[in-house]
């Protein structure tokens, strides 16, 4: 049977019945050129296979997607009876008889979410799959067997940290033990639960309104209640002691997951010997909220193991190499000092980078150095972000160009020393146009793009420590760093609701160029040039490295920070600005010697 286009799938999907030999009809959709290497794509619980949906869009250009519903889903028939019809060892004969059906001369790429990646955990471990599977990507799902042990270690040696994780998970998995009550999940989800749960899904999960769940929802939920039943206890009891992976292993950890803790998967090397780690900013149904970054890193994972080129964002071992693996993060001032550290530490972690600057020799050389040092790519765009119009057009040729960005850092800022009543209104304005309105083009052109994708994100201010430390020699810089710092805080409260984070990074002495450029106000060029190049004397000797301020930007990133000081001297000024901010005011009447 053959059907075009089926309902909640991507236009041109052929459908067709595989037959298991237990009479189990198992209902098999397939997208793109069956001559590519084959991708399985396995859903989870409640789902059916159209959670897959956008990933395989995304993919079929590439491969031949495939995709099935599990016995008791979406159009695959249910087993009779149903307890004991869903045991793993049944479910790896569904699989292998699709894998026949739909690949019967190569080797698949096995991906999995949810239940789905716990299948693919048995897949890739058992012997009868050995030579059927060429990679498989894990997401939201571990192996029962490992979590078996895990569970054993545990309780053999409980150590505080032991039993915080031990009890961490007992609290995550609260659902695992209502499906195991009779009958009643049956009746909540052919009940209220069924009709509340795409409202629901959408509340607390953000995904898109795009037509799923399907109708057979209910009935997927009721069945897939025997998943638990029929396997869960069992296999933590006894786990397998040679439940080890025939094939490398991709594994993909939401860091938001309300249900799986990041712990469960810990030494989970031995377990999988050749193992590549992600994490992805999200919550659990990443497949409907992160379709794009969940095709890259599966694209390129099976591409990698075809025997072609391995990409850069596999090989990338920076820090953090599992979370930026492949984003998109485009970096203002990049041409040199802070800019260029931030994009230098990104490209270590085998993210795609676009560095930006007024200076188009420094940004193209940055660029350049950023792909020696493990970019996965890198361009450079030559723009003034003092400029709107330019930054709009900047803004439409990075989306058109290279996609949508997934971190934004503003960082491009001017120097301006010298007295209030000194600084001219020209003065001001350059400095507030750069410092201020150049965040405020990054923000609201990259961060719309960023929430119209509706898929998360991060924007990161370089404000300064000077945004609340009070200076009778700095009034216009420190006023235009104080309104970026106030400006990450609102927008921060704002794209909360988005998945988007924004982060205010506030140096403070740091050895950069800078001061080279810094104008004093209220005095003629040759003093001005003295200062300068007394204060860059100063910034020398303090000598503390951009890169380390790269290093906070990243981790400020990973763990969502708001404010970030950076510096000794930002730090204690941070401080004093909460406990003791009568203290900074006096400081700031002594004027440093010039």
């Amino acid at each position: 049977m053959n059907d075009e286009g089926a309902e909640g799938l991507p236009a041109n999907a052929r459908e067709r019945w595989v037959v298991t030999p237990e009479g189990v009809r198992l209902c098999v959709a397939e997208l793109g050129d069956p001559g590519q290497p084959t991708v399985v794509l396995l859903h989870g619980y409640p789902d059916s296979k159209e959670v897959w949906s956008l990933v395989a869009e995304r993919l079929r250009d590439r491969f031949h997607v495939v995709l099935y519903d599990v016995r008791g889903h979406g159009r695959s028939t249910a087993p009779r009876p149903l307890h004991g019809g869903f045991t793993l060892e049944k479910l790896t004969d569904d699989f292998l008889a699709v894998v026949d059906a739909v690949s019967p001369g190569a080797p698949v790429h096995l991906v999995g979410h949810d239940w789905g990646s716990v299948q693919g955990w048995e897949f890739a471990t058992v012997r009868r799959t050995e030579g059927r599977i060429a990679t498989f990507t894990s997401v939201s799902g571990p192996s029962l067997d490992h979590f078996g042990h895990w569970i054993a270690q545990r309780v053999a040696r409980p150590t505080p940290r032991r039993a915080a994780q031990l009890l961490g998970q007992g609290a995550k998995s609260w659902y695992v033990y209502a499906l195991h009550t009779p009958a009643l999940p049956e009746l909540a989800w052919r009940g209220p639960l069924g009709r509340r749960w795409p409202a629901l899904l959408r509340r607390l999960e953000r995904t898109p309104e795009d037509g799923y769940p399907t109708p057979s929802l209910p009935s997927d939920a009721a069945h897939g209640a025997w998943l638990y039943r029929d396997n869960v206890r069992a296999r933590l009891r006894r786990p397998r002691e040679d439940a080890y992976a025939h094939v490398p292993v991709q594994l993909i950890t939401p860091t938001g997951d309300a249900f799986l803790s990041p712990h469960l998967y810990d030494g989970l090397e031995l377990w999988a010997p050749q193992l590549t780690r992600r994490t992805l900013p999200g919550k659990h149904w990443v497949p409907r909220t992160r379709p794009d970054r969940l095709a890259d890193w599966i694209g390129t994972f099976a591409t990698a193991h075809e025997g072609a080129t391995v990409p850069r964002q596999v090989v990338a071992g920076g820090a953090h190499a599992d979370r930026f693996g492949g984003q998109l993060v485009l970096v203002t001032g990049a041409a040199s000092g802070i800019g260029r550290a931030i994009a230098f530490s990104f490209a270590e972690a085998g993210a795609r980078i676009v560095a930006v600057d007024r200076d188009a020799e420094g940004a193209a050389r940055t660029a350049q150095m950023a792909r020696l040092v493990g970019a996965q790519e890198a361009w450079a765009e030559t723009a003034d972000v003092a400029d709107g119009q330019v930054m709009e057009k900047l803004a439409a040729k990075v989306a058109a160009d290279y996609g949508v960005v997934d971190v934004l850092v503003n960082n491009a800022g001017i120097g301006l020393a010298g007295a209030f009543l000194d600084t001219t209104a020209e003065d001001w304005r350059r400095v507030l146009d750069v410092n201020l309105w150049g965040v405020i083009h990054g923000c609201r052109l990259f961060g719309r793009q960023m929430a119209e994708r509706g898929q998360g994100g991060h924007i990161v201010n370089t404000a300064s420590a000077a945004a609340f430390l009070p200076s009778s020699t700095l009034p216009a810089y420190s006023t235009s760093k104080a309104a970026v710092l106030m400006l990450s805080e609102c927008l921060r409260a704002e794209l909360a609701g988005q998945g988007i984070g924004v982060s205010a990074i506030c140096p403070g002495i740091v050895n950069t160029g800078i001061t080279a450029t810094t104008h004093f106000a209220g005095v003629d060029e040759a003093e001005g040039a003295r200062r300068r190049a007394r204060v860059s004397r100063w910034y020398g000797r303090r000598n503390y490295p951009p890169e380390k301020v790269a290093d906070a930007v990243l981790d400020a990133v990973v763990h969502d920070r708001a404010v970030v000081p950076v510096t000794p001297e930002a730090r204690g000024a941070h401080l004093l600005s909460r406990l003791a901010p009568g203290i900074l005011r006096a400081s700031a009447r002594v004027k440093p010697p010039l």
